[in-house]
């Protein structure tokens, strides 16, 4: 059972925060930084700010998320998933607001930071960087606000959490973009996609019941159970394209792909097998560890 927290305490805003989640930030960054490194353009300073812009973001979405579900009342007492900050009364509404503008500031801090270092040897002097952190901003709202329940999610995590941060950490660095990077994005959206379908699978009832219209809830159970195994099998497969590529030895293919396939069909498999209910939140566990292992295997795999 969890101790009592106290409003608006420390511990309240770390659960708040979902450290968890910040496996998703990093592996693009990762991904992004082994392309860089292997075509000789890695900045140390570079990716370390990349990787600081995006948890600060993620941090900021998962305070987003956890307020304006409040609000819309969407977490409910039926409530499979983990516990949310301000449904519980960890973190009162107002305080999340300002939560939510200091995490932005912070971040957008960050971002400017790494403008000011690499603008001088980026083509239109690094500006363009500040157009895709407006974005990064605005669609962190607009995701929990309104796309997520139009079933936008799936795409905007292609986005935001592969092309978006994989071209970007890229970019900053070798100042350029490659095909490399962009199948790298893909494959880095399409493995990171696979923790927001778990969640979509286990909710898809209550969600349903929200009005939350993710693609599980359009299409159904088994559109959810298949969709969670094709996107880890997709991302593996994308990976052939760096042996063509002369970025990864075929042995490495087996041990750092492979390796992640084993895995994810594995807890798939057990996803099949407990099919609802809050049991399915250890397969959200499994899928971040698998994630990490994946974003982790890759990147040794491309820098070795």
């Amino acid at each position: 059972m969890m101790k009592e927290i106290k409003t608006n305490s420390i511990y309240a805003w770390l659960l708040a925060a979902r450290p968890k989640t910040l496996t998703g930030a990093l592996i693009p960054v990762l991904i992004g930084s082994a392309l860089a490194y292997a075509d000789g353009g890695f900045n140390t300073t570079a990716a370390l700010l990349c990787a600081l812009f995006a948890c600060g973001m993620q941090i900021a979405a998962n305070f987003i998320n956890d307020l304006f579900d409040y609000l819309k009342g969407s977490d409910r007492e039926d409530r499979l998933g983990p516990e949310r900050a301000c449904a519980q009364g960890w973190i009162t509404p107002s305080a999340m607001k300002i939560g939510i503008g200091t995490a932005v500031v912070l971040s957008c801090i960050v971002g400017l930071a790494m403008l000011f270092i690499v603008r001088g040897n980026l083509p239109h002097g690094g500006w363009e960087l500040v157009l895709v952190g407006l974005l990064c901003v605005i669609f962190a709202f607009l995701y929990t606000t309104i796309l997520s329940y139009r079933g936008w999610g799936d795409l905007l995590v292609l986005v935001f959490f592969g092309f978006i941060p994989v071209g970007g950490t890229y970019y900053v660095q070798a100042c350029t973009l490659t095909m490399d990077v962009v199948i790298g994005s893909l494959i880095s959206g399409l493995v990171i996609d696979t923790l927001l379908v778990v969640n979509n699978y286990r909710d898809r009832e209550q969600d349903a019941l929200s009005g939350k219209r993710t693609l599980i809830v359009r299409f159904g159970e088994p559109f959810g159970r298949y969709l969670y195994l094709g996107l880890g099998i997709a991302g593996v497969l994308l990976c052939l394209w760096f042996i063509h590529s002369g970025k990864l030895e075929p042995l490495a293919f087996i041990w750092a792909p492979c390796v992640y396939l084993y895995l994810h069909v594995l807890t798939w498999r057990k996803m099949v097998a407990i099919r609802s209910g809050k049991k399915l939140n250890s397969i959200l566990g499994e899928t971040s560890r698998n994630m990490l292992f994946m974003g982790l295997l890759l990147t040794v795999a491309l820098i070795s």
